[in-house]
């Protein structure tokens, strides 16, 4: 069994919560979320809000700091195979009620995976919610292009409507 080897990035002023499903063997290594050289998220990120692509990880703080954005995952523990959501077996859920008690700002649930969304719904937590594309690389069904217009349209409508 493997267990997560990160603590939620997540403060007071945070508003919106970024859930993936479970860190890959790569972030794993890079001790950091989304750290696969390959994956888009943080350049989705810092083309949304037309920012600096950020490289080293306190650039990647400072640019979720900066637009409220929390992460976490979804998952505490599991044994897999490789990186892909479809390898995780024995899964063990993170307490995600309990962090949204401890941090009251929060106003939306995204997920970067629809495994991260069905296993969030798993926990009976009635919230809004919104569904990004994955920016995994294993994920190319969808051009970059077309997942830049979805997180700018889901996270600037949140924005706009007043929910953050």
């Amino acid at each position: 069994m493997e267990y997560h080897p990160f603590k939620p990035l997540i403060d007071k002023n945070s508003e919106i919560l970024i859930l993936g499903t479970f860190p890959s063997i790569k972030s794993f290594e890079n001790n950091f979320y989304y750290s696969h050289p390959r994956n888009q998220f943080f350049p989705l990120l810092a083309d949304t809000f037309k920012e600096k692509r950020p490289k080293t990880i306190d650039e990647k703080i400072n640019l979720l700091k900066k637009h409220k954005i929390a992460l976490w995952d979804v998952v505490k523990g599991a044994n897999r195979k490789n990186s892909l959501d479809s390898s995780l077996k024995d899964i063990e859920l993170n307490d995600i009620a309990s962090l949204l008690k401890k941090y009251p700002n929060i106003k939306l649930i995204a997920f970067t995976s629809k495994t991260a969304e069905k296993l969030f719904k798993k926990l009976n937590i009635k919230f809004p919610t919104a569904y990004l594309p994955s920016p995994s690389p294993a994920y190319a069904k969808m051009k970059y292009e077309d997942k830049l217009k979805e997180y700018f349209s889901i996270i600037t409508s949140n924005i706009n409507k007043g929910n953050l």
